[in-house]
């Protein structure tokens, strides 16, 4: 048996179909599984012992170039796959599968694009259940039992070893809990991403907050896009912590997570990291529903949001028209602090 799975997303999205691998190795033990990913995600997948290899796809890079296509066209047809699995809600993926010969198509039918699936669910959107729930209806509709829930992300002894060095380097203590403070994330909004994010000064407040009624240490993560963000909030903290925005790896990020006893962090990638990793989390949730985008299995997570009428307005992949992002810039410091506290 040779199966692939296509997931050409985010950080988050790749991890929701961990389960799905995990599930398939179960099932079929001798089986090789294939992963088609983008390049930012392909790190940690290449990392995942249940995966044989790894496609490439870079959207950039394929718009316009019939070269580009006809290698990954050559690529896949070769291997001789028997079965897939596309997450991709794009007919696009649909088509290449069936050119390449793969006889069974497993995904979405989503907007009428799965026209070239030969098994699909149909699909209006994400609602009410956990986007790893949907992605396992896949599993269930050509009858994969179903045993595993949990995310994984495996990380390797090189990766432990930098994060065990970079806390060396900035002589930071192993007596004190560690807090991470990931105030980005939602890269893949782009520029909506403002609507993912709680305010940089009540971060800098928190942070404050944390510091004067704990003996903490707190590590300002996030990626280089990010830094501007990281240092405007360390310019607002009065005390001193410590800054590794730009500077780890997606693997480097969940070892030096699963060092910390806990994140603050943003819905996003990086909240499914530290999950994945192990480590307790207490992320802030706006427009997005944290019932079907938040940690999952939720236990030993906690979600912090405002409850207002409006939540959730991203429904169906649509964000609604919003100038007033109400649910994060209402969501207070002391609301998020007694959250913090139960993982201190």
């Amino acid at each position: 048996m040779k199966v692939l799975i296509i997931n050409p997303y985010g950080i988050g999205d790749v991890l929701f179909t961990t389960p799905v691998i995990r599930n398939l190795r179960d099932a079929y033990p001798q089986a090789s599984i294939s992963y088609l990913a983008n390049r930012r995600t392909a790190e940690f997948i290449r990392s995942d012992p249940d995966i044989a290899q790894v496609f490439i796809y870079e959207r950039d890079e394929f718009v316009g170039n019939y070269q580009k296509y006809f290698e990954m066209f050559k690529s896949i047809s070769k291997e001789g796959f028997e079965m897939v699995f596309d997450f991709s809600l794009n007919s696009s993926f649909g088509f290449l599968s069936a050119a390449c010969g793969i006889k069974k198509r497993v995904g979405f039918d989503y907007r009428k694009r799965g026209g070239f699936l030969t098994d699909r669910v149909f699909l209006s959107g994400f609602e009410e259940k956990h986007v790893i729930e949907y992605y396992l209806d896949l599993l269930r509709l050509v009858q994969v039992p179903v045993k595993v829930r949990e995310m994984r992300m495996d990380v390797p002894a090189r990766d432990i070893q930098w994060a065990g060095d970079w806390l060396k380097s900035h002589k930071i203590a192993s007596t004190s809990p560690l807090i991470a403070v990931i105030p980005g994330g939602g890269a893949s909004w782009g520029q909506a991403a403002k609507y993912k994010r709680w305010p940089a000064a009540k971060y800098a407040d928190l942070i404050d907050k944390i510091i004067e009624n704990f003996d903490a240490g707190i590590i300002l993560m996030g990626d280089p896009k990010e830094e501007g963000l990281c240092r405007e909030i360390a310019g607002l903290v009065h005390y001193p912590l410590h800054l590794a925005v730009g500077e780890t790896s997606l693997l480097g990020l969940a070892a030096l997570l699963k060092r910390c006893r806990g994140a603050i962090l943003n819905d996003g990638g990086p909240l499914h990291v530290a999950v994945a990793a192990g480590v307790k989390t207490v992320s802030i949730f706006g427009p997005v529903d944290p019932r079907v985008y938040g940690p999952y299995p939720p236990s030993g997570h906690t979600v912090v949001q405002k409850d207002l009428p409006c939540q959730p307005c991203y429904r169906r992949f649509r964000m609604a028209n919003c100038g007033h992002i109400s649910c994060l810039n209402e969501l207070s410091v002391q609301e998020v602090y007694r959250k913090v506290q139960d993982i201190l």
